[in-house]
């Protein structure tokens, strides 16, 4: 609508807020405090461009262009909620995008070191903007994700906010003993799944935990075999 006309009402993103957290988080079983404390207070609209603030709410997966998306916001609460976050944890976010999931892990009030990775400068801008204001003590950094950040290992956290194939061994070598990784992971063939890989002494073993609709981050899809 025409901000000039008589009948424009700004939207209010506050409101819209606390309807997606009571309609979209807790009806998806979201209940622990800290994640829905922090996403009733973190501004997702400041978390995409400003020709998508009307859609910041909405209960569904949004483009960010070149095939990069911010997730649907109940399907960030869950990964939140299974991330299961312990007090000062080293936590590396792949594939950051516009911040609000690395945003959201830094203000829940758990004194967690946050690094967000992101190759794309566009939405990495528009995430140090977000975070500037409202966490500012997450570390940003540009780089290709499939290298990970080698330089702040070990993690004894990694989130992938956005699916893949198979996670990259850098990743993996990454990781702390005892530590795991939340990624939705989409086989070849099949339905993609949040899973939980965790670290041990023998390798690594991956648990699925939930069903979700998430995109392929297209950076971390495996370059296609030659076929002769």
């Amino acid at each position: 609508m025409d901000k000039t006309d008589p009948d424009y009402a700004p939207l209010d993103f506050a409101a819209a807020r606390q309807r997606m957290v009571d309609a979209q988080i807790r009806p998806a079983q979201v209940s622990n405090p800290d994640v829905v404390a922090a996403m009733r207070a973190l501004p997702r609209e400041q978390a995409v461009p400003d020709a998508l603030r009307a859609f910041a709410y909405a209960d569904r997966c949004l483009p960010l262009g070149d095939e990069r998306y911010l997730t649907e916001p109940r399907v960030t609460g869950r990964m939140l909620q299974v991330c299961e976050i312990r007090h000062g944890e080293r936590v590396l976010v792949v594939g950051a995008g516009t911040g609000y999931l690395a945003a959201l892990l830094s203000t829940m009030g758990q004194g967690l070191d946050v690094t967000a990775l992101e190759s794309d400068r566009t939405l990495a801008d528009i995430g140090r903007a977000l975070c500037f204001t409202w966490a500012p003590d997450v570390h940003w950094h540009e780089g290709p994700l499939v290298r990970g950040m080698a330089e702040n290992a070990p993690y004894d956290l990694i989130v992938i906010d956005g699916a893949v194939r198979h996670v990259p061994p850098a990743l993996l070598e990454q990781l702390a003993e005892g530590g795991r990784i939340i990624a939705p992971i989409c086989p070849d063939s099949g339905v993609t799944t949040v899973s939980r890989i965790v670290r041990t002494p023998q390798g690594s073993a991956a648990q699925p935990l939930f069903d979700a609709a998430v995109p392929l981050l297209p950076e971390l899809e495996p370059a296609p075999a030659f076929v002769f």
